[in-house]
């Protein structure tokens, strides 16, 4: 193959419509829109939710809940996954970030009682569940609420 046969894979390339270009061009007075109605107008189609002026789905629905602005958002972490630290380590959510166990802090760290710690370590969070404090406390670590 040389460079003087490259060409378009075939269906790729297609010539410009030129509307509203006389009668010989196909496309002019109307320019293929056909006449009058909604769908010559400029603007076009109404939107994927217009029901022909009946009111529309979502308007017919109640509105339903609310989003609580006060609410904490808390970054879960379960305790089996903390026995990658050294046995007697400060565990803070700035030490798990580093370490790749959480990605972002949110209003805080809770930890879970998921698993099993195998070793004794101090862990600082936010908030804890019961499970998670007992587990912590049984494997002779230390549980600090910041």
């Amino acid at each position: 193959m040389r460079i003087h046969e490259l060409k378009p894979a075939p269906g790729s390339k297609a010539n410009r419509k030129r509307v509203g270009r006389g009668i010989g061009s196909g496309f002019g007075k109307t320019s293929g829109k056909g006449h009058k109605g909604q769908k010559s107008r400029s603007g076009g189609l109404k939107g994927p939710h217009f029901e022909g002026g009946q009111t529309p789905l979502q308007r017919r629905l109640p509105k339903r809940g609310f989003t609580n602005v006060f609410q904490k958002v808390y970054t879960e972490i379960n305790i089996d996954e903390l026995n990658r630290f050294e046995p007697g380590t400060v565990v803070t959510p700035e030490l798990m970030q580093e370490s790749g166990l959480i990605k972002k802090i949110n209003d805080g760290v809770k930890v879970l009682g998921n698993g099993e710690l195998k070793h004794a370590l101090t862990i600082q969070a936010h908030a804890f569940s019961k499970s998670a404090t007992a587990k912590i406390e049984k494997a002779g670590g230390k549980v600090e609420v910041i």
